[in-house]
């Protein structure tokens, strides 16, 4: 599993790789720089995003580039951080899972000329949530055309992911301990007191203690979903109320994306009144961009949630008792099941209340 030229050339080979903003995560920056030496035709990163693994992809991404490059390093190396790099695609979800005709896309992308230069970086993001479209895409992974490298991310290996994972050079990222989580945001201007509640209540994710910190709704939804077990009562009166509430939330996690996006037709409107309008139907692309980044956050929104009452049932079952295991697996048949339907594009509404109604069984008793 190599490819034909090496990735770092000599003129950069001793200028250090800047992962140092990945807080927390010292043996995966110690395979990072490692594997710059001695590239491979794909790579997998299994970790949460608030562990660092989409910013790494970001980073590592720019330095595959920059070495073969050395003239033009300082610019490979922001693009990269920014995302906005023509030669890195970070390919990203639009639904539950991702689907076969993704997948397809995928390939299909990754057998075509890099848009610049001779070499190209696709960062396939939430492969965990792969299934079916998996076979779709071994074949290009397992033997992908000399110009095209795979940096794949997952949170976890699943199942399906296996086959795929073992085509790849593996980098484990772990839950980013509290004292780096306590130095990096302490260090960002907030107050100590407050950063510790976040540290405890964030497992490790580094995204998710920012998030707590700064936004006070989400916050308030994530309680929400913790707090759900204490809630139920197996009635369907207080199933119903529970689940237009979680909905209510996923309303309103979207709110500032759709705000910006408004902001942003209005912008690409004012510019076609000046004359540069540009190619025909871009403003349909940016409005079919704009529906699958919100149904992304929606879905993602609901998943922090299902994460949130996951993380409340295991920290409950540290000290196990028969109220606290049988909840704990309560929550995740209830969870599994939840799942099963987004797959299936259930209504969502009717998936959250079979939901809450399924978490109440256990009050009934």
């Amino acid at each position: 599993m190599t490819q034909a030229e090496p990735v770092v050339d000599p003129a950069v080979a001793g200028k250090p790789a800047p992962f140092d903003e990945l807080v927390g995560q010292a043996p995966a920056v110690a395979q990072l720089t490692a594997a710059l030496e001695r590239p491979v035709p794909a790579y997998l990163f299994v970790g949460h995003t608030g562990w660092g693994t989409r910013r790494a992809a970001d980073l590592f991404a720019g330095e595959l580039l920059a070495g073969r490059d050395p003239d033009g390093v300082k610019r490979h190396r922001s693009l990269a951080a920014a995302e906005n790099h023509p030669a890195i695609a970070v390919v990203e979800r639009t639904g539950a899972a991702i689907s076969v005709e993704e997948a397809r896309s995928i390939a299909r992308r990754a057998e075509l000329a890099p848009p610049e230069g001779t070499h190209q970086v696709l960062v396939l993001v939430d492969f965990h949530l792969v299934r079916s479209a998996a076979p779709a895409l071994l074949k290009t992974i397992e033997e992908p055309p000399s110009s095209t490298t795979f940096v794949v991310l997952a949170e976890e290996v699943t199942p399906e992911l296996v086959t795929i994972a073992s085509r790849c050079l593996r980098v484990d990222f772990r839950p980013i301990p509290t004292d780096d989580l306590m130095r990096t945001v302490v260090a960002e201007g907030y107050a100590p007191e407050a950063v510790a509640a976040a540290a405890r209540a964030a497992g490790g994710d580094l995204e998710r203690v920012r998030a707590l910190l700064s936004d006070d709704a989400a916050s308030t939804r994530w309680q929400r979903w913790a707090q759900l077990l204490n809630r139920v009562d197996g009635t369907a009166a207080v199933a119903s109320g529970l689940s237009t509430e979680l909905i209510a939330d996923l309303d309103a996690a979207g709110e500032a994306l759709a705000a910006g996006h408004a902001q942003q037709l209005e912008a690409f409107d004012a510019a076609e009144d000046e004359g540069q309008r540009g190619q025909a139907g871009r403003r349909k692309r940016l409005e079919d961009r704009h529906k699958r980044e919100a149904r992304r956050l929606r879905n993602d929104a609901l998943r922090a949630g299902m994460a949130a009452l996951a993380d409340e049932a295991r920290a409950a079952v540290s000290t196990p008792t028969a109220s606290t295991i049988a909840n704990y697996e309560r929550v995740g048949d209830s969870l599994a099941a939840l799942e099963l339907a987004l797959v299936h594009n259930a209504r969502e509404d009717l998936a959250l209340l079979a939901l809450v109604m399924a978490l109440g069984e256990g009050a009934t008793g």
